[in-house]
């Protein structure tokens, strides 16, 4: 009698697409947390920095994390993809154009105050030390058109609520939040309202 073949699991089923997908995931988590760097004390004391940059040094991992943010985005969705992926300044662009790509859709940006051309429409965030203004180009998004806002990591939650307030300045409909990474404890996720949020690397 002949063993199992590798596309069968343990009982000779075929594994599902999704059981497929959740594998690769979950494998592509790994990885992509193997290649992370944490420095201690930085930028203040007290703050265990987790570095996503090699996630960007290395091609390998880089193409990994866009598979694993584009399985994600299928995991979590199903088949309702999004209209826009719409990325913070600044680390949201490392990735979100890359994953609006993958996906087939547009992307837009999200930066600070007087970096864009053009008519923009403004919302304000809180920082740890003051407030700042985010704005986006008033022809990024149009109305009822279905945004994923995306950034490297969640903290306090307040710029990507100033993203979400962007989208439905300009009449779109906030469908999620991808984040890489979580800082705990700050409760970020509460700002976000009702929407998934979802973070890639939930346990890094």
């Amino acid at each position: 009698m002949s063993a199992p073949s590798a596309a069968q699991d343990a009982s000779g089923r075929q594994p599902t697409a999704s059981s497929s997908a959740a594998a690769q995931l979950a494998s592509a988590k790994v990885t992509l947390r193997s290649n992370l760097r944490q420095f201690p004390d930085f930028p203040i004391p007290g703050i265990d920095f987790v570095d996503i940059m090699p996630l960007f040094a290395n091609p390998q991992a880089h193409a990994t994390l866009l598979n694993a943010l584009e399985l994600e985005v299928t995991q979590t969705f199903a088949n309702d993809k999004p209209d826009v992926i719409v990325g913070l300044d600044a680390r949201g662009f490392l990735f979100g154009p890359g994953l609006a790509l993958r996906l087939g859709v547009p992307f837009a940006a999200v930066r600070k105050q007087g970096k864009l051309p053009g008519p923009c429409v403004t919302a304000e965030y809180v920082k740890e030390y003051g407030k700042d203004l985010f704005q986006m180009q008033e022809d990024a998004i149009r109305e009822g058109q279905k945004v994923l806002v995306v950034d490297d990591i969640i903290a306090t939650g307040g710029s990507a609520k100033a993203a979400a307030d962007l989208v439905t300045q300009l009449k779109g409909q906030v469908m999620g939040y991808l984040f890489i990474l979580e800082i705990p404890g700050l409760n970020g996720r509460d700002k976000l309202g009702a929407a998934p949020t979802t973070i890639l690397l939930e346990d890094a």
